[in-house]
């Protein structure tokens, strides 16, 4: 809550690499705008308030939560398998099986289970980002 990409990560690390954090920013919001308005067989979805869930999730995981975000969207919407997954794939990657990633969203498309491993993989990137960035600003100061 007191150091995000949005307002700080962003700008710090501009600063030390011009155009870094642009390139950086546009990747984190290809894949979190990444879309095709469907899930499973259900088509003209607004997929958003899902994939924030999940981007926020694994926020959640690294220990980085926002007070204007209502965390009780992440127990609606995200089944135990699916949180179990995330979990292993952000935390534990040689850990992952192809048992764990069959058992979340059976009747789904593999694409959309690829947009999910996107999605949770750029959020650990930007978690990683956000605590290497803030050890720097701490240093700085």
């Amino acid at each position: 809550q007191d150091y995000t990409w949005e307002e700080h990560g962003f700008s710090l690390i501009n600063r030390l690499y011009p155009d870094v954090g642009q390139l950086l920013d546009e990747k984190f919001q290809v894949v979190y705008n990444l879309t095709y308005n469907t899930i499973a067989m259900h088509c003209g979805v607004d997929t958003s308030v899902l994939r924030r869930a999940i981007w926020n999730y694994v926020h959640c995981v690294f220990g980085i939560r926002y007070d204007d975000y209502d965390y009780g969207e992440v127990n609606q919407l995200l089944e135990r398998n699916l949180k179990i997954y995330i979990k292993t794939v952000a935390c534990y990657p040689e850990k992952t099986t192809k048992q764990i990633y069959t058992q979340f969203w059976r009747h789904f498309k593999h694409s959309e289970k690829v947009h999910i491993n996107l999605l949770l993989l750029e959020a650990r990137m930007q978690a990683a980002l956000l605590y290497a960035l803030r050890a720097v600003t701490r240093y700085m100061t």
